[in-house]
């Protein structure tokens, strides 16, 4: 196939590039502020597509996101490109911290009282909750009886409390890279507006000098 990969990677490599990417999370970031920076939309509709992508790392849907943040986009009427680049606001350096965050508003809006070890809760409460699907999937195979315990205090303990903690800080966060985003992308345009027309500019007058020239010829 002509865009296989040359060299086939092991699994532990592909793990920890995903984890930690060449050059580093800060070049990655880097990258997508570039990308971003270069989107042909007004500066609004990009950052309405960036809050729909930084809001859309502080909910429970883990491996749905970039839906989750282009469906958003698309209902704000933003930039889908910009929402799914701006899906790298969560990453394994912040997804921990917007977890416990999430899940401590979560607990408090709800008047729940909070578990203690609230990382080892998370972790474990998704680990269940994962066996309980496997085994009662195979159950159906099998005729095992099933048990939908887990995953249900997962929902309860979980899910829930994380789906309704993280609405108030992924509007806060959301709010602040709209903001700041707006006048750092027209600033950007702007600029790269004028080089392109001084690069026309100079262009035309070497094309209007050369033709000068062949004429005196």
């Amino acid at each position: 196939m002509v865009f296989k990969r040359r060299d086939n990677r092991p699994l532990w490599k592909i793990v920890l590039h995903a984890l930690w990417p060449r050059g580093g999370w800060v070049r990655a970031a880097q990258y997508v502020k570039h990308r971003l920076r270069r989107l042909p939309d007004p500066p609004e509709k990009i950052a309405r597509g960036i809050f729909a992508g930084v809001f859309t790392t502080f909910t429970p849907f883990y491996g749905l996101h970039f839906i989750v943040a282009g469906l958003l986009a698309w209902i704000m009427r933003g930039n889908i490109l910009a929402s799914l680049l701006a899906t790298f606001f969560g990453n394994p350096l912040t997804y921990v911290p917007i977890g416990v965050i999430s899940m401590k508003t979560g607990y408090w809006l709800l008047g729940l009282e909070h578990p203690h070890g609230v990382h080892d809760s998370i972790g474990r409460k998704f680990f269940e909750a994962g066996r309980d699907l496997s085994d009662n999937f195979w159950a159906l195979f099998t005729g095992s009886p099933v048990d939908w315990r887990d995953l249900t205090r997962f929902y309860d303990e979980v899910f829930w409390p994380y789906l309704v903690g993280g609405i108030i800080p992924g509007i806060v966060a959301a709010l602040i890279c709209y903001y700041l985003s707006v006048p750092l992308i027209r600033v950007y345009q702007n600029r790269r507006k004028g080089m392109i027309k001084d690069k026309l500019a100079a262009l035309k007058k070497k094309k209007k000098q050369a033709d000068g020239g062949a004429a005196s010829d």
